[in-house]
């Protein structure tokens, strides 16, 4: 049978993570174990790429902000900043009003109707973020994701000569000293396209390999991107360019990005926006709340079409004044007795 029918049952929320799940920024709880005057760090990181830029070198912003941290780390002014750190201190995130639950909440939508649960719908939340992996791990959601992609730091590089040695003895402090992987606005993109083929729950299906549409995991009309603003372009043209639905959200009360989002809107790039509240009755949680069961009723409409298509009526008794159906074709798949 097609994997058209035997697939494609799954729905993805992709989420961003800063001052999308949260008011701030995720780093915060670090600035405040080490009394880092946390202004004053990003007022450095904004800066730097204009200052290396005059002494001759080209910076990413990404790299710029994950390159200080690993400064301020050396530097002794967050001493002991290591993995099993930056995970504890992901505890210490706060988040939106009406998170984790509404999470589950949305899961809840693709149990809400028989046949729903007779094709076996499932949700899944990802989470795409040029923050800290490790962090997000850590932090009161991650037991409600699937799947996470962050920036992430390695404490113990591997030293030269390392291949000929059988039991390596690493020298470390056990800081974090290089970064392992580096997420930007534009590599985003990359982790949807993973989530669409099916890559980031099977290794042996590279990201940048041929698929055909009804081969992929999860097609793109069955993703939402819910992010702040700007930034997240990129991502949001890929959404809608496939079919997804594209959200941005705002502090609510903050006039500067409601009117960005506002924007964002009037120029195609989303397909609405809301405050980042996610009880049962804010506008956020009924606008992705009403997609989501859209998008179910889709899958579960489509799926019973080409079921039906693709099974052949039986042979049945006629009455003698009925003319009798036209022979087989033996040729035809779909009419050949099959009982399994």
């Amino acid at each position: 049978m097609s994997q058209t029918y035997s697939t494609q049952n799954k729905i993805a929320i992709i989420w961003d993570f800063d001052k999308t799940l949260i008011p701030g920024y995720m780093q915060q709880p670090i600035f405040e174990k080490f009394e880092v005057d946390e202004a004053l760090f990003w007022d450095e990181v904004n800066t730097m790429a204009a200052r290396y830029k005059e002494r001759g070198y080209t910076v990413s912003g990404e790299s710029v902000y994950l390159n200080h941290i690993l400064t301020y780390a050396r530097a002794g002014k967050m001493p002991g900043l290591n993995n099993k750190m930056l995970r504890e201190l992901g505890k210490e995130i706060e988040f939106y009003e009406g998170l984790p639950q509404f999470f589950e909440d949305l899961r809840a939508v693709t149990r809400s109707k028989p046949e729903y649960a007779r094709h076996d719908i499932q949700l899944e939340h990802y989470i795409v973020s040029t923050g800290l992996a490790e962090m997000i791990r850590g932090s009161a959601i991650a037991p409600y994701v699937e799947g996470i992609w962050g920036s992430e730091f390695i404490e113990n590089p591997l030293q030269p000569g390392y291949l000929d040695q059988d039991d390596f003895e690493m020298e470390s402090d056990d800081i974090i000293s290089q970064i392992g992987t580096m997420i930007d606005n534009t590599t985003k993109t990359r982790a949807l396209f993973e989530i669409n083929k099916g890559s980031n729950k099977n290794e042996s299906i590279d990201v940048n390999a041929k698929l055909a549409a009804e081969d992929r995991r999860i097609p793109f009309q069955n993703m939402i991107y819910i992010a702040d603003g700007p930034s997240d372009v990129p991502s949001f043209s890929v959404i809608r360019k496939f079919g997804g639905k594209a959200y941005a959200v705002y502090k609510p009360g903050n006039d500067a990005e409601f009117e960005q989002n506002d924007l964002l809107l009037q120029t195609d790039r989303i397909h609405a926006y809301g405050p980042a509240r996610y009880s049962p009755d804010s506008n956020t949680s009924m606008w992705l709340r009403m997609h989501v069961q859209k998008i179910c009723q889709r899958i579960a409409t489509d799926r019973e079409a080409y079921l039906a298509q693709r099974i052949a009526k039986p042979p049945r008794h006629l009455k003698d004044h009925e003319e009798a159906p036209p022979e087989p074709d033996p040729t035809s798949e779909q009419d050949t007795l099959d009982l399994d």
